[in-house]
């Protein structure tokens, strides 16, 4: 997964097709969780692009977004949300593969 670097780029990132950006923080535990089933969530969904945002490093995106707990997804398509699972429940593979498969572009 890639990572986020800069607000720049984000607005660069979003600007793409299928874009899903997964908000995230080291010391979050929940996030921990999910991280091992990720690789298999962007193989078996390789039409979008994946990036890890780290919720502490860009706190401004965050409440621009309202992405208020972690670990949360937002998808973009040509620069509009498509989709959004956000909230600070912990997330199971199958939910998030759900998320990804109610996306429409």
């Amino acid at each position: 997964m890639k990572k986020l670097t800069s607000m720049d780029e984000y607005k660069q990132v979003i600007q793409g097709e299928n874009t899903i950006l997964m908000f995230s923080a080291d010391w979050c535990p929940d996030c921990r969780v999910i991280e091992p089933i990720l690789p298999q969530l962007e193989e078996e969904n390789s039409k979008y692009t994946f990036y890890y945002v780290d919720r502490d490093e860009f706190i401004d995106l965050c409440a621009v977004l309202n992405v208020f707990g972690i670990p949360s997804f937002v998808a973009f398509h040509n620069g509009e949300e498509i989709g959004r699972f956000v909230n600070k429940d912990r997330k199971t593979q199958e939910q998030i593969q759900d998320f990804i498969n109610s996306l429409t572009i």
